[in-house]
């Protein structure tokens, strides 16, 4: 293998590992975080719901029961949390270990059998401690974490990542994309009813 495959093997091979750990802490947040935020919310429209006559509607206690679905879906990852932080700290490890291979890799000549060996080691590490299970738009957050939080230029150097191709996610660019054709619809109604 020459110097540029070997270079770029590695890159995507951290580009995986680190958006995996990413994936694995987005998991942790959304396990944490998120249900507290439901109670919160649904208190406060608890509350509000006895002062304004407006809040008593079936949309917002449809929307409240659909919050405690969400909640209890959540609750199902929380036994596995702490897994996720671990392995998550386990993937940053072998990222870090990727990167300094890559530094050695960059500054020789052409790779060594011990470059390669460490990482073929590091690949297969890396399938042991991953965790495919992973909760619902944490693909969504592991983007932002990876992208816009992670020191990456050294993968992006090989990979030349694109901003819509790589850094958004598709399945948000789709969500947005039909949530603004509904809107526009929505409105269009709107506009129909006023103006005949």
């Amino acid at each position: 293998m020459n110097k540029e495959d070997c270079l770029k093997q590695i890159a995507e091979t951290a580009y995986n590992i680190g958006f995996g750990a990413k994936k694995h802490f987005a998991t942790f947040d959304i396990v944490s975080k998120v249900p507290g935020l439901i109670g919160f919310f649904s208190m406060v429209v608890g509350i509000y719901a006895l002062i304004f006559e407006s809040l008593n509607t079936k949309f917002i206690s449809a929307t409240l029961v659909i919050l405690g679905i969400v909640g209890i879906y959540i609750s199902l990852y929380d036994s596995k949390k702490d897994s996720y932080v671990q392995n998550g700290n386990l993937l940053i490890d072998l990222f870090n270990e990727l990167k300094t291979l890559y530094r050695k890799v960059k500054s020789s000549t052409n790779p060594t059998n011990e470059h390669l060996e460490q990482l073929s080691l590091i690949e297969q590490r890396y399938t042991k401690i991953s965790n495919s299970h992973q909760i619902l738009f944490s693909n969504w957050c592991a983007h932002y974490k990876f992208f816009w939080e992670h020191q990456i230029d050294w993968i992006d150097e090989q990979l030349n990542f694109k901003f819509f191709r790589d850094k958004i996610p598709l399945s948000l660019t789709t969500f947005v994309i039909v949530a603004m054709c509904v809107f526009g619809l929505w409105c269009s109604n709107i506009v129909f009813r006023i103006c005949p």
